[in-house]
């Protein structure tokens, strides 16, 4: 089942949760230094929703099985590309941290996140982080409507350039009274195939890239994904409205 907002109240009410998440997601770029561990990130998210109002969404989701997970946020280190859960491990100068996001506001959900270098890092974690920021970008504003998901899928894994490795077993999805709706929004695509955009879906848009071999595995835990050959990766999330003027991102604070 995807989403489709009928309704300027149900477009606005997707804005208020997306903006808690934008302003929650701020509070821990700021944290973020060498020292913190993610337990101590964790409650800062959890602290900072309930005051706003919301919800930590990933808190007790348990799909297909899975225990439930912990967190408000998942922790991500290095190697590990997602679903990391948070953990005592202090962040170390020059890691590169993943945080994911997500927030439920009046029973809507929105979901975001950011990947960062903890101080001064490497060039190459430098540039995976700007191409993957980049990819994101690329992918909203190919978010038209009229065009068909194949465009941004393919913007999106276009700004890989052959230099970083697309992550193929994850990727955007549908969002709204849920976390995970339709559509599925691989990070590679070809233009002009696939469902048609039209005002009203939202997508959360989700490139991932990594530096090496873009094969995972899942580690004891049933949550943690990580790189198969230890490699760098990085994670870029946000919740994005089509709307008949253009993509209008609402996991942002401006």
């Amino acid at each position: 089942m995807s989403v489709e907002l009928k309704s300027s109240r149900e477009l606005e009410a997707m804005r208020l949760s997306g903006r808690v998440n934008a302003e929650v997601r701020a509070l821990l770029m700021d944290a973020v230094r060498p020292g913190v561990t993610g337990l101590e990130l964790d409650r800062l998210a959890k602290e900072a929703i309930a005051e706003r109002g919301g919800e930590p969404t990933f808190v007790g989701y348990a799909p297909f099985g899975k225990p439930p997970y912990p967190g408000a946020i998942c922790y991500s280190v290095n190697e590990e590309l997602v679903h990391g859960i948070p953990n005592e491990r202090a962040l170390q100068e020059g890691d590169i941290v993943s945080i994911d996001l997500g927030v439920t506001y009046g029973g809507w959900v929105s979901d975001a996140a950011f990947t960062m270098a903890v101080g001064e890092t490497s060039a190459d974690a430098r540039a995976l982080l700007e191409a993957t920021r980049d990819a994101l970008w690329a992918g909203i504003e190919a978010a038209q409507a009229g065009c068909r998901l194949g465009d941004v899928s393919a913007a999106i894994g276009a700004k890989a350039q052959g230099r970083f490795g697309i992550i193929k077993g994850y990727g955007g999805h549908g969002v709204g009274r849920q976390m995970h709706m339709e559509p599925h929004v691989p990070n590679y695509g070809v233009p002009g195939k696939g469902l048609k955009l039209m005002p009203g879906l939202v997508l959360a848009l989700e490139p991932m890239f990594s530096i090496g071999d873009p094969a995972t595995e899942e580690t004891d835990d049933e949550w943690t994904v990580v790189m198969s050959d230890g490699s760098l990766s990085a994670h870029f999330e946000e919740t994005v409205a089509i709307t008949e003027h253009g993509p209008e991102v609402l996991t942002r604070i401006d």
